[in-house]
């Protein structure tokens, strides 16, 4: 299922290079495990995300920051349990290694998608992760931040919250 298009969701305070590539990146890695997201909000100001597991990776080059997945542990489990095609059914180490490779997927889906543009970055860190709901990121002055969540829209959770990914960049250019 495609998304809302850009213009009816964003702003003029939202790079369309920054925002394309972060919605090129979440659908082309959930398409691998034919799960459809839509685009339901966008922001520049960072907050606190809603889901308990976060998945962060360093990126550098020309460009320096941070990209983080979040999503609830409801979201966590059906995605791994999508990209592996076998039921994920606690949040064990399966899980949180699966919402690492997701989180490295989507990083890698944005830096193709920033490739030759001013916001091209050239080397990664392997992801790490966070679990638990209890923790602000914080973010420095100078950066330019914005996050974009997504629904999964075939997600069983009745929740909302538990249906969100929030993929969040925070890149400064050296």
């Amino acid at each position: 299922m495609a998304s809302a298009p850009t213009e009816e969701i964003t702003g003029s305070f939202v790079d369309p290079v920054l925002m394309n590539a972060i919605e090129s990146a979440v659908h082309g890695s959930l398409a691998m495990a034919n799960i459809s997201v839509r685009c339901v909000g966008v922001s520049a100001i960072p907050s606190r995300d809603q889901g308990s597991i976060t998945g962060m990776i360093g990126v550098h080059g020309d460009v320096t920051g941070f990209v983080t997945v979040n999503v609830s542990q409801a979201t966590a489990m059906d995605v791994v349990s999508a990209l592996l095609m076998e039921d994920c059914e606690t949040l064990d180490h399966q899980v949180i290694d699966g919402v690492g490779e997701l989180t490295n997927m989507i990083t890698g889906g944005i830096k193709k998608g920033l490739t030759g543009t001013p916001w091209a970055f050239g080397n990664v860190t392997v992801p790490s992760i966070i679990v638990g709901t209890s923790y602000d990121i914080a973010y420095a002055q100078g950066f330019k931040y914005l996050v974009v969540t997504f629904e999964h829209v075939n997600c069983k959770s009745i929740m909302v919250h538990d249906r969100l990914i929030r993929v969040a960049t925070s890149f400064i250019r050296l």
